[in-house]
């Protein structure tokens, strides 16, 4: 099209600029043809007049529509040229804080010179398995694509980094190295992607040093080979280098360094290990001062050396090789600090015993006196002798400097070669792919040799660069099928023949070196002559003889002959390589040795890899040491070109351009002037330009469509999207060569998406004109009707107002009038009751006062009389007092005789015979006493009981009376002041009155006047009375109000401080399971790989050995676990298993899985100690009762013993007596005196008498005691041992006297024991409850002091703050309870649930002890009812008890047929849910039933085992993992349900009551089952991710789901066409059917209801995630329309939730992110108030993901508008006080943590009928 089309007034151009190389200005006129200039307005407002070249009238770039700026890739804009491309990556560096941009198959990535964080693992794991181009620009997208194309093609890969200094080269290459390392893994488990990266350190370490323009400037070149097998899994790696820098290491220009690893050594110089290396500050040698910055801010060298220490050690270098590493750097830096003096002009000499040499010696092992010799001499020689020729200072300076370099780089290849060998590994390797870390296009003010070698690499690198961009652009139109011409682009093949072909550059360089006279000057006149004039590109300096300037592809370069021929030669005195070579130190001398004969530091032989001063190639053969030494440096740098060369060509490149976008390493700031020079050096100019001669623009059909239907009649559009799209180009761009028409896109011209846009918008213009002009016709003829019909009403109003107006001032006339006759008539009545009031009041005054006078005088007569009525009695009452105390002192006396005599009396009968007969009673009236007492002390505990309620009541009563009291005396107070202060003014008027009326009467007047005066001031208090009180009650309301709002601030405040509480608890209970299911998961994979590595030894060994095997199918590693009883042998077993292992293995990988295993074992052998010490706690208690049990029952057996020595001693003195009585009476008979009826033998037989009769009461009196303690000798039969009842008997035997003497001896002992215990009992419980009464009574005494204190407190303080404080007291009273109760039943909770664990534990413990206990333990009815068992089941045929019995034997079969072989589909379809799981627990109840443990253990143990193995088997069949976790969740249930705990039989039948579990308590088990099922389901949640993973992208974010909606924005569809892979397109549709497959597949395994719903909300939060993080990584995907789409997307997924009734499973929650992030999508995004509603609407997404959405946001047409910069940062400060994760992406690899709820079934187990199908006939019902 012509240009008067595109130069329109308001186009906008780019015109040059010497500050920012390019402007943006806008037309102010129409260009026409012919035009010398072009009226141009810049953006700050200034007008200018741009003049075009009279010659080519080139008119000025064009720029790009809004809306393409800030694209991804820079061939996606319609204008391709410099400005353009500088502008977009300007907009996405500054304004979106985008790094990295593409340009074709080049990746451009700017310095940040700030760490972001978009290199984390979630980042890895988002560009893992994505196509380039789908996901925004990143160093990951282009290693994923390599990666894929490796796998995919087959072919080998490279990745070539390149940039200038500080561009961010070696941190490219190393994230590139991370990902392939984190995303392949390692074939051998022996960490080989960790010795990749550990690789990084050493070479920085040794090859980086810091420049002028970076701190960690690498000054090598490296290609890096990342070996991979057949499965594409890292094995190895190779690094070759390239130029390294030796230069450096003997100078150093100001404010650079040397190498690092020298100021690392001098920084730990201090250390143990390095004293013996002499080395001190940095400051203290020549090699490492000269640059005078030592120190990099914030890098601490002591600390870098320990890491690079760390990396030597991972890679295989051992500790003797790194010391002497150490020791040949500290020999450089002595070498460096030889001083070298003048002896003459010719010679040269080194003072004797320099220090430095003497160190330099030592450390190398050479002699002092060689080395001081050759250092100032060289050998010469010549055909017929040899001579030894002295050199100049100078000369001998260099000579010097030239052997530490050659010594560096030695040390250098060495470490290399090393590297190399411990990366090699011996597993084939399939492919690689190579990372090219290399130097860029260098010009500086001075150039030399190692710019010129530098930039003749990057020219090589160009052409193989511009070649492959050409072959890309081929492949494509050819694809296409479109006709193309031959691209024009940039060869610099004659560039390259200058330097490297025959008698170019580097030829005549060599021929050079071999002149025995050959200069610098002379190489130079040699290029003039031939280049000067046969070359273009040649040219010579105008003012220079010994330079020239080469035109490479990037810019003219001026080079110094100055020092080429010497760093070409790279010379070193050959006797001083001798010395060297035969020196003592081992190391040195294998760095001068042939490389054959070089030993690794594993003390491996080396292999056949060559060295080189500056490259290695370890796989190519080198000729021997002489002749190597011969070559000169630009020869084998132009070998190792080739090299490189011939292998980037035979593998697939992809580029990676490093941009430094400022000299001053400013964070995110941005110099085009520097940006451009390097774009134009690192070729992405030329890939634009290459671009732009084709077809740049590149669209399919659809998406063609799409965009300009808007620009097509109804009429145009067909069927056939293809012809569609023709049709309307050829009637839109009349120009046929505009575009191109392909198979499957439409190929333009550059510019030509430009005016498609221009036409699509000024169609849109003109609808949206036409819109606005129908809208705005609408809405004036709406405002009109509105107005009209609002006027119409204000005049209605207004008319009735002012008729109301007037009814009213009528109104108001009449009422004037009344008021007027009543107030007049008010006025004049109140005139006369003031005069009345007036004469009322003196006379009353005058009655008062003589009526108070008569009343004083009757009361002092009344008072008078009392007073002498008292006196009297007091006199009667103290004569009566004397008289009554004589009477009593003489009753007294009286008295005290009488008992004397009494008292006499009875001493001498207590020597008679009575004596003896009362202490028979003596027992009888202790047991009353004892009675008595007990009555006194229950009458004494009553009393002290009443006492205290009558204390309450009094105190109450009192509390009460005070206040009562208190009030009255405030309201007496106050009458008694007014009453005070009116006696004394009425005092006051009564004496003026009496003088008033004394003197004369004329005062009267004075006394009214005084009274109206005191009646005023009356009517004034009254009022100001009137106004406090209404204060008062106002401010009693206002206190009621702040007492109620303070009530229900403290109300609100409990709840929600008791949500919180709640909420955290939630929440770290689901961490804790989150936690152990993690730690079940890592279990989980440990024992899978631990099964892969021993079945992998077991096959490469290949040696039968059956006895392993068996042990592992019969002892399981979960029995071990889960059954807590693991056995010596199985650990033997184990452990010899991990040996056999282990040396299969890497060494690493050993440490390992040493390392986990010790810590499963640590954590095992801690839980084993924390039970034992449970069970020792437990002991320990129970032997401290039994102890207490033991000692109180011994004191109850000595008191009992002494009770009985006591009752013995008493029948043997009875005893006694009684023969002593017969003795004497058969005595006596024969004298007489004892006969029959004698008084002495009458007074006997009475005493025996009533000795008998004692005894028959006593008889009586045991029989009923001993009937009463039948029932209580039972409650305490466990306190009793059964050898008491024979001591006691044995005690009784021992008596020679009747029957009943022994039973009544044996009855008042228990009479006597109980009421012992009883007595001691009561007291104990008199005793607790007299001090729990004392404790109450203090308490009510100190709050009695507290309250008395707070009252005399508050009547000190005002009314307000007394009621203030109060109502404090009551709530901080009240707050403290509450805060006791709840620390009661916390501490009773945490009481409860211990002692059930305890119980638990008890429980299980006695139940694995020995046959004896076990027999000992089981209950009664137990031990009845199992021989009864088989008798009733024969009773009744049909009367199944829901067991299934099988043999030992069939255990293998049933296992196998019931979960091996069962087919899942056909179970779920045709069969109950749940069958499997009821099967088992049938087989387990009759294992249980018949009491046989190792059945039990065994069915339990194969179950598991086999459900792991056909999971490990089929774990990626959803239906198979679905099945097993709905039937493993079922038999926990069944556990559960029949385990006999009360909380799972709440739901149970009668019936199912009966089948509880009788003999075994598997709680255990079923947290071995538990844990089960949580693998089950992280391993369903996997297999259900994996289906959906590529669902979701596709259905929620790429597919168009309402149509017409998004349009789709110009993009230009620079895929690479080899990673786009043919696969179907999935839609939202596609989702929801595999979410309803999902659920309908669950529900018919019979899956838990609340386990489905965990599932789901676990899906969606990956569907949100996943969704999320795309949405993050895609620029393309931020628009205000792909917002409009995923709401409506997440509205049908809630759609589906609601039908499936699973909206309250916390599913919709998960989306919340996504929700937020597509609402933010849509709102308005420019004011601060736009700000506040987007920070508290996106509650749920952190600040970087606002941040990033925000930045991202891409308008799809000129309508919208970019979010400015200024609303980012005032988002970000808004935001900046949210305490948050600073992490971008969600993690997708996030679950959450699962409970299985118990959900009891309603089956009985009676009633199930096992099917033919399963072949499970060997099973029999019982």
């Amino acid at each position: 099209m012509a240009a008067s089309e595109l130069y329109t007034k308001s186009a906008r151009v780019w015109i040059p600029d010497a500050e920012e190389v390019w402007k943006s200005a806008e037309l102010t006129k129409d260009y026409k043809n012919g035009d010398a200039t072009l009226q141009l307005m810049l953006e700050d407002g200034t007008t200018v007049d741009h003049k075009l070249d009279p010659k080519t009238k080139n008119l000025p770039y064009l720029r790009n529509p809004d809306i393409l700026v800030g694209e991804n890739d820079l061939t996606a804009l319609s204008y391709l040229h410099e400005p353009a491309v500088l502008h977009n990556l300007k907009v996405r560096f500054i304004d979106s804080k985008l790094i990295y941009t593409y340009c074709g198959i080049v990746l451009v990535a700017i310095n940040p010179y700030e760490t972001l964080p978009i290199y984390g693992s979630e980042i890895i794991n988002a560009y893992s398995g994505q196509n380039m181009g789908d996901m925004d620009p990143h160093i990951f997208a282009v290693a994923e694509e390599a990666y894929k194309q490796m796998a995919r093609d087959e072919r080998n890969q490279s990745i070539i980094v390149s940039g200038e200094s500080g561009a961010g080269k070696t941190v490219s290459a190393k994230y590139a190295m991370r990902y392939f390392a984190t995303v392949s893994g390692s074939a051998s488990e022996a960490n080989v992607e960790e010795k990749v990266l550990a690789s990084n350190p050493i070479m920085e370490a040794i090859g980086n040093a810091k420049t002028t323009r970076n701190d960690n400037s690498s000054r090598f070149g490296k290609y890096i080979e990342i070996g991979f097998d057949n499965r594409y899994r890292i094995i190895g790696a190779n690094m070759r280098t390239y130029l390294l820098e030796k230069s450096r290491v003997v100078f150093q220009a100001d404010e650079e360094r040397n190498y690092h690893i020298f100021y690392q050594l001098c920084a730990s110089a201090n250390q143990p290990e390095f004293k013996n290396l002499r080395l001190s500050s940095a400051n203290d040698f020549l090699y490492t001062r000269q640059g005078r910055s030592p120190v990099i801010e914030g890098i601490d060298d002591a600390k870098e050396l320990r890491t690079t220490r760390h990396a030597f050690t991972l890679l295989g270098i051992n500790e003797s090789y790194q010391i002497g590493l150490f020791q040949v750097l500290a020999a450089i830096l002595h070498l460096g600090n030889v001083e070298i003096k003048d002896r003459d002009s010719d010679s040269s000499l080194i003072a004797p015993n320099n220090r430095h040499l003497t160190a330099f010696c030592e450390l190398v092992g050479v002699t002092y006196q060689d080395m001081s010799q050759w250092l100032c001499h060289r050998k010469l020689k010549t055909a017929t002798e040899t001579y030894i020729k002295p050199l100049p200072r100078l000369q001998a300076t260099n000579a010097r400097d030239a052997l530490s370099k050659h010594i560096y780089a030695k040390l250098f290849n060495w470490i290399v070669e090393h590297v190399n060998k411990a990366l090699i590994t011996n597993v084939k390797q399939h492919s690689f792919i190579g990372v090219l870390d290399i130097y860029g296009f260098e010009t500086f003010e001075i150039n030399s040799f190692e710019q010129f070698c530098i930039n003749y690499a990057n020219e090589k690198l160009q052409q193989q660069f511009n070649m492959h961009v050409f072959k890309l652009e081929q492949e494509e139109y050819m694809k296409e099928q479109i006709p193309w011409t031959l691209i024009d682009f940039y060869d610099n093949q004659p560039c390259i023949n200058l330097i490297e072909a025959k008698m170019g550059i580097l030829d005549l360089l060599d021929e050079e070196c071999k002149m025995p006279k050959g200069s610098d000057d002379s190489w130079a006149q040699k290029l003039y002559n031939t280049h000067l004039k046969t070359c273009s590109l040649f040219e010579k300096p105008r003012m220079s003889n010994r330079a020239f300037i080469i035109q490479h592809f990037a810019d003219k370069v001026e080079y110094q002959c100055e020092g080429f021929l010497a760093k070409n030669k790279d010379t070193v005195n050959e006797e001083q390589i001798n010395v060297l070579k035969a020196s003592k130190f081992n190391l040195l001398v294998e760095l001068f040795q042939d490389e054959e004969k070089a030993t690794t530091p594993t003390g491996q032989v080396a292999g056949t890899g060559g060295r080189t001063r500056l490259s290695i190639k370890p796989d190519k053969g080198r000729d021997t040491s002489s002749k190597e030494h011969k070559k000169t440096v630009g020869c084998q740098f132009r070998n190792s070109l080739h090299m490189l060369m011939e292998t980037l060509n035979a593998t697939t490149p992809h580029y990676v351009r490093c941009i430094k976008p400022n000299d001053f390493k400013l964070a995110f700031s941005f110099d085009p002037k520097r940006a451009v020079q390097q774009l134009r050096a690192c070729g992405v100019l030329e890939t634009i330009r290459i671009s732009a001669a084709g077809f740049p623009s590149r669209w399919t059909y659809q998406e063609f469509f799409s965009r300009y239907r808007v620009l097509m009649k109804q009429k145009d559009v067909l069927p056939d999207k293809k012809l569609t799209c023709k049709n309307v180009l050829e009637k839109l761009v009349q120009d046929q060569d505009k575009y191109q028409f392909g198979k499957t896109k439409i190929f333009f011209r550059a510019g030509q998406v430009a005016y498609l846009e221009k036409l699509r918008a000024d169609k849109l213009r003109v609808a949206c004109i036409r819109i606005q002009k129908t809208i705005r016709s609408w809405l004036a003829r709406k405002k009109y009707l509105r107005q009209r019909s609002a006027a119409i009403t204000i005049q209605r109003f207004t008319r009735g107002y002012q008729a109301r107006c007037l009814a009213k001032f009528m109104r108001r006339t009449q009422a004037a009038t009344i008021i007027q006759k009543y107030q007049r008539m008010y006025v004049e009545r109140k005139r006369y009751r003031q005069k009345q009031a007036a004469a009322l009041a003196v006379q009353t005054i005058l009655r008062a006062y003589m009526a108070r006078q008569k009343y004083q005088a009757l009361l002092r007569e009344h008072k008078a009389i009392i007073i002498q009525k008292h006196v009297r009695g007091w006199l009667a009452r103290c004569w009566y007092k004397r008289c009554l105390e004589a009477i009593v002192y003489l009753q007294c006396c009286m008295r005290r005789m009488r008992a004397k005599r009494e008292l006499k009396k009875l001493k001498i009968e207590a020597r008679s015979v009575e004596h003896f007969k009362k202490l028979n009673k003596g027992m009888e009236n202790k047991i009353m006493q004892l009675q008595r007492k007990i009555d006194e002390q229950h009458k004494d505990n009553r009393l002290v009981s009443e006492r205290l309620v009558s204390l309450e009541s009094s105190y109450a009563a009192e509390s009460e009376r005070m206040r009562s009291e208190l009030s009255r005396l405030r309201g007496a107070e106050e009458d008694a002041k007014n009453k005070t202060n009116q006696v004394s003014s009425l005092l006051e008027e009564l004496e003026r009155l009496k003088k008033e009326l004394s003197v004369t009467q004329q005062e009267k007047k004075t006394i009214e006047d005084w009274a109206q005066k005191y009646r005023d001031e009356m009517e004034t208090m009254v009022s100001e009375l009137k106004d406090q009180n209404g204060l008062l009650k106002k401010e009693k309301d206002d206190l009621n109000r702040m007492i109620q709002e303070q009530s229900r601030q403290m109300t609100e405040k409990m709840v929600h401080a008791i949500a919180q509480e709640t909420q955290q608890l939630k929440t770290d209970l689901n961490e804790e399971r989150s936690r152990y299911q993690n730690l079940l998961t890592e279990h989980l994979r440990l024992e899978e790989k631990y099964d892969d590595l021993k079945e992998e030894l077991a096959h490469s060994s290949n040696v039968s050995k059956p006895g392993h095997r068996r042990t592992d199918s019969t002892h399981s590693s979960n029995e071990s676990e889960y059954t807590y009883n693991s056995e010596y042998a199985d650990t033997e077993e184990g452990s010899r298993a991990r040996e056999d292992v282990t040396r299969g293995m890497d060494t690493s990988l050993t440490l390992k899985l040493q390392k986990r295993v010790t810590e499963l074992e640590q954590e095992k052998q801690s839980l084993r100690n924390e039970l034992e010490n449970k069970e020792e706690q437990f002991q320990r208690a129970r032997a401290r009762d039994d102890a207490q049990f033991r000692k109180a029952r011994g004191a109850e057996l000595e008191y009992e013993s002494l009770k009985r020595q006591e009752l013995e001693s008493e029948n043997k003195k009875l005893r006694h007596d009684l023969a002593d009585m017969r003795q004497s009476l058969l005595g006596d008979a024969a004298t007489g005196a004892g006969a029959p009826g004698s008084p002495a033998y009458k007074v006997l037989l009475d005493q025996l008498n009533a000795s008998c009769e004692e005894l028959e009461v006593r008889k009586e009196e045991v029989l009923i005691l001993r009937s009463q303690l039948v029932s209580q000798k039972e409650a305490v039969h466990h306190k009793e041992t059964m050898t008491e009842p024979s001591v006691f008997a044995q005690d009784v035997n021992k008596l020679k006297d009747a029957d009943e003497l022994r039973q009544a001896y044996v009855g008042l002992k228990d009479t006597n024991r109980l009421l012992e215990q009883q007595l001691q009992t009561q007291r104990r419980t008199y005793d607790s409850e007299v001090e729990s009464l004392r404790g109450e009574l203090q308490n009510v005494k100190e709050e009695n002091n507290r309250q008395q204190q707070l009252l005399a407190q508050n009547l000190q303080l005002p009314p307000e703050a007394r009621i203030e404080a109060s109502l404090q007291h009551e709530i901080t009273r009240l707050t403290n309870e509450n805060l006791d109760l709840m620390e009661q039943l916390e501490k009773q909770d945490r009481t409860i649930r211990k002692l059930k664990k305890q119980l638990k534990v008890y429980s299980k413990r006695i139940g694995e002890m020995g046959a004896g206990q076990t027999e000992g333990q089981t209950s009664p009815g137990q031990m009845v009812e199992e021989p009864i068992h088989p008798v009733n089941i024969p009773r009744r045929e049909k009367d199944f008890q829901g067991m299934l019995e099988y043999k030992k034997e069939d255990e293998l079969k049933l296992v196998k047929n019931l979960i091996l072989e069962l087919k899942p589909r056909g179970v779920a379809v045709n069969l109950i849910p749940g069958l499997p799981a009821y099967i088992l627990f049938m087989c387990l109840r009759h294992a249980d039933y018949v009491n046989d443990d190792q059945k039990v253990r065994t069915l339990l143990t194969s179950t598991i085992n086999s459900i792991k193995k056909i999971l490990k088997k089929r774990g990626d069949d959803f239906e198979t993992v679905s099945f097993w976790l709905a039937n493993t969740c079922r038999f926990l249930h069944c556990l559960k349900q029949y385990s006999g705990d009360e909380g799972f039989m709440k739901s149970n039948t009668s019936r199912q009551n009966e089948h509880c579990l009788s003999n075994f308590d598997l709680a255990e088990y079923r947290q071995v089952i538990s844990d089960l099922a949580i693998q089950i389901y992280q391993q369903l949640v996997k297999c259900m991710e994996n289906i959906l993973q590529p669902m979701i992208v596709s259905g929620m974010l790429e597919h168009e789901t309402i149509q017409g909606v998004s349009g789709v924005k110009p993009t230009g569809l620079r895929k690479r066409t080899s990673s786009i892979a043919d696969e179907g397109t999935y839609t939202l549709d596609s989702i929801l059917r595999q979410l309803s497959a999902f659920h309908s597949t669950m529900c018919q395994h019979g899956t838990d209801p609340e386990l489905i719903k965990q599932v789901v909300k676990q899906l969606f939060y990956i569907i949100g995630a996943v969704t999320l993080n795309n949405l993050l990584l895609r620029k393309d995907m931020c628009s205000w329309s792909k917002g409009m789409q995923i709401r409506y997307n997440v509205s049908q997924l809630e759609e589906w939730l609601r039908d499936k009734g699973l909206m309250n499973c916390g599913a919709k929650e998960t989306l919340e992110p996504l929700i937020q992030a597509a609402q933010l999508l849509q709102v308005k995004k420019k004011t601060d108030e736009d700000a506040d509603a987007i920070c508290s609407m996106c509650h749920a997404l952190t600040t970087a993901q606002i941040v990033k959405v925000l930045n991202l946001y891409t308008p799809v047409n000129e309508f919208e508008e970019r979010v400015s910069v200024a609303f980012i940062r005032t988002i970000q400060t808004r935001l900046r006080d949210r305490c948050e994760s600073p992490q971008l992406l969600m993690d997708t690899k996030m679950i959450y943590p699962v409970t299985f709820p118990f959900n009891p079934s309603s089956l009985a187990l009676e009633t199930i009928q096992i099917p033919t199908s399963l072949n499970l006939s060997f099973l029999t019902r019982v």
